[in-house]
């Protein structure tokens, strides 16, 4: 029995009509765990994923020898392609409906009704396939306690927060006890609290006999990694163990120039002229679910020219209190709520506050139509619907090209938006955002896969923007380095409560 996981030799490796390796030669032996790192699109969510099977090898080869080595001992019928004793977690959910014949939709989560057509965490962990071999001990008790989720197990997937959900689907992962762990970016969206576990949680995991690789952040290697591995425009660059592993190597580059008369040219694109008293001001807020409470007496006032933090654990109810501004949830006709200096429920469409507001989030991102090109994507923000469904308007695009040019990702214009990597998505759908000068920016967890040239360029747009107009800004990360200069307010949330 050969002490080898899993070897790739000379391999090309093509998705539709781009060849994504060329040569690639990757080799992983039992007992190791592997730390994926580079900067965005580097091609580590790419190694995942050509691992798991989901892309094309049209010369060398990937020989699966966990595979080989359970056949010998159990039965292989039950395990017909070594991609099933494969684990990969992803940045988005896959989640389906009860009847699984569509997928979830962007609001869903609000209505009552619609929200009910989902799995209970328990359900969903119920449907897990599971495979038999000497290693086979996780179980769902196990797992629940690990990565508590003791509360969650009567609630709706679709009702779970960003950070919740990753949760669970690492629990989903683990409970089909799988020879090879896969994590694409695991900690994006997880509040400091589980970051921190994060080390024990891995720590467990491989000490259960399961070898993990992870596509992170060089500075979030677990210790308990012992080989990392650094990618660079679809080539392995470098590996070591990670006691050898020098990261001062392999900085990203994080200088940075932002155009500030071009930035101001299009914060004056088509400037809308209105003036408001008060953009948002609550009273006594209250949100419940059946039994559950959301928000409980929230009182928040945000007015104009103000820069806010949004800033609390993972299932505070930071995305509900997002959710009333933006007018994606129902409930706010029942709460005292005034959204620029007009209370809701006395004649205001949801469209007339959508086009005063810019927003992104996890939940956009997850649940954005991704057929359209990235120019079509962000011109769709003038329109705030989730994607181009009108011709195109030449003087619109070149706008929205622009923005792309600010953004640092003009070379996708013409790329269909599910063919670049997650975080030349998420900046353009803040593109989006931006495109119709807003009065109020809503950013939720605007970072999360970006690398640190990335996360320091936004950070810098962001103030640049804050400083040359009057715009509103809530932010929202579990970072605190991604806090822009410019936020100088801060609510903060916990279990439904204001508690700073």
């Amino acid at each position: 029995m050969t002490n080898a996981l899993l070897s790739i030799n000379k391999a090309t490796v093509r998705f539709l009509n781009t060849t994504l390796f060329t040569g690639l030669n990757f080799n992983i032996n039992k007992g190791e765990s592997w730390a994926l790192i580079g900067e965005s699109g580097s091609g580590k969510s790419a190694l995942l994923q050509t691992i798991a099977g989901r892309f094309n090898i049209t010369g060398g080869e990937i020989d699966y020898h966990f595979w080989h080595d359970y056949a010998k001992f159990f039965n292989a019928n039950d395990i017909a392609t070594p991609h099933k004793l494969i684990a990969l977690v992803e940045p988005k959910h896959h989640f389906r409906n009860l009847s699984n014949t569509t997928d979830f939709y962007y609001q869903q989560r609000y209505n009552s009704s619609d929200s009910e057509d989902a799995l209970t965490v328990t359900d969903y962990l119920n449907t897990v396939p599971r495979f038999s071999h000497d290693n086979s001990s996780w179980t769902s008790e196990k797992v629940v306690s690990l990565l508590r989720l003791e509360t969650l197990l009567s609630k709706q997937i679709i009702k779970l927060s960003n950070g919740e959900t990753k949760r669970l689907m690492l629990a989903a992962a683990l409970l089909k006890n799988p020879l090879l762990l896969m994590l694409d970016s695991p900690l994006t969206g997880l509040d400091v609290k589980t970051r921190e576990e994060f080390n024990s949680i891995i720590e467990q995991i491989t000490a259960s006999g399961i070898n993990v690789i992870m596509a992170t952040s060089i500075h979030e290697i677990p210790a308990v990694i012992t080989h990392v591995a650094v990618l660079s425009k679809g080539v392995i660059i470098h590996e070591s163990t990670t006691q050898d592993f020098k990261p001062e190597l392999f900085q990203t580059d994080t200088t940075d120039t932002i155009d500030s008369s071009e930035l101001s040219a299009l914060l004056n694109i088509d400037k809308n002229p209105a003036t408001y008293n008060v953009i948002v001001k609550m009273d006594e807020v209250h949100i419940k679910y059946g039994d559950k409470v959301i928000l409980d007496n929230v009182n928040w006032q945000i007015n104009p020219g103000e820069h806010w933090a949004l800033l609390g654990p993972n299932g505070a109810g930071k995305s509900t209190l997002l959710s009333l501004i933006n007018g994606d949830n129902p409930q706010a006709y029942a709460n005292n709520i005034v959204l620029f200096d007009k209370k809701r429920g006395t004649g205001e469409s949801i469209w007339d506050i959508k086009k005063k507001i810019g927003f992104v989030s996890p939940e956009l991102h997850q649940y954005f139509p991704t057929d359209n090109s990235c120019l079509q994507v962000i011109e769709s923000g003038y329109y705030d619907t989730l994607g181009l469904f009108r011709p195109s308007n030449k003087e619109r695009a070149e706008i929205a090209l622009r923005w792309m040019k600010a953004l640092e990702i003009a070379k996708y214009a013409r790329v269909l938006l599910k063919n670049i990597p997650a975080s030349a998505q998420r900046l353009c759908l803040l593109a989006r955002a931006l495109i119709k000068n807003p009065a109020l920016l809503i950013f939720d967890e605007p970072c999360q896969g970006m690398d640190d040239h990335q996360q320091l360029h936004f950070k810098n747009l962001v103030d640049t923007i804050c400083s040359l107009g009057n715009v509103t800004l809530i932010y929202v990360t579990h970072y605190q380095h991604e806090i822009p200069n410019s936020v100088d307010k801060v609510l903060r949330l916990d279990k439904g409560k204001v508690v700073s």
